[in-house]
């Protein structure tokens, strides 16, 4: 498997497409499929809060509408690309979300403009995610 840059630039590049007028805090999110497809999303604000998404929900959906088989439905690498003087993570829901479809292993790469800053296990970023089959 390739290191996480191509996950980073394609992050920057989907950050570089972001919605958000009202927060100015641009998302860009790219995930790695296991069969090693990539798919990227971005924050998209609504002036109707709470109804924009997140750039996670967003590369999900594209996840989900291009799968072929079942391995393009497993999250195995996420880059989240921001700007904050912290290393950015999911929100909670997207933390969820991405539990749904990746595995305790996923690793999830925090990023800025200058490169990724920090990195977690999903499993250490939602240690006792909801599942319905307990």
């Amino acid at each position: 498997m390739t290191g996480p840059e191509d996950l980073f630039r394609a992050a920057l590049a989907a950050r570089a497409k972001a919605y958000a007028p009202f927060s100015n805090f641009a998302v860009g999110v790219a995930l790695r499929t296991a069969s090693g497809a990539i798919f990227a999303g971005a924050n998209i604000e609504n002036q109707s809060f709470p109804e924009g998404w997140c750039a996670e929900t967003t590369a999900i959906g594209h996840m989900i509408m291009a799968a072929k088989t079942p391995e393009d439905r497993v999250i195995v690498e996420v880059v989240v690309a921001g700007e904050l003087s912290v290393p950015l993570t999911p929100c909670g829901g997207c933390r969820q979300r991405l539990a749904e479809f990746g595995r305790p292993d996923t690793v999830v790469h925090s990023a800025n403009a200058e490169g990724i800053r920090a990195s977690w296990t999903l499993a250490e970023l939602l240690p006792a995610g909801f599942a319905l089959d307990g």
